[in-house]
């Protein structure tokens, strides 16, 4: 699945306007299953960029998955070292560190179980009950973010 042009998969129309509304519903203090409105700094412009995102816990710890692959959000947060996570008035700053492929396995699985039913679409066949083989040769078109908040 790999190849040398990172896997990014562009959003509809309708993607677009309903992650608009998600972030929305966010800003104002619904999350809808445990979404919430990320805020990461712009590499380019320094300008903070929100995007709504589905935090992810396994073992205790918390994730980012990136289901659209080396996405905007991405690259940003590969820059900044961090952001910010919302859900109305609670901002959670946080520091992020991007997981090596290897380390990806039981973080995707999980993933997929709790969120595949919205994302899917973005991981081109590969599902919670697919092969840990197959989910490994998925990894490198999902990056993963470990996260510590700070405050």
């Amino acid at each position: 699945m790999a190849s040398s042009t990172p896997y990014y998969r562009k959003s509809s129309p309708v993607a677009v306007r309903l992650n608009s509304v998600i972030g929305w519903l966010a800003r104002h203090g619904v999350s809808l299953a445990g979404t919430a409105e990320m805020s990461v700094r712009g590499r380019k412009s320094g300008r903070m960029q929100r995007i709504p995102v589905n935090p992810h816990i396994w073992e205790g710890t918390q994730y980012l998955v990136s289901a659209r692959g080396h996405s905007q959000w991405v690259r940003n947060m590969r820059a900044a070292g961090g952001g910010e996570l919302r859900v109305g008035r609670k901002v959670r700053s946080f520091t992020a560190v991007e997981l090596p492929d290897e380390e990806k396995l039981p973080i995707l699985r999980t993933y997929l179980k709790k969120w595949g039913w919205e994302v899917n679409q973005y991981f081109q066949g590969v599902t919670a009950e697919s092969s840990d083989e197959e989910i490994v040769a998925s990894a490198p078109d999902h990056p993963v973010f470990r996260i510590t908040v700070t405050n």
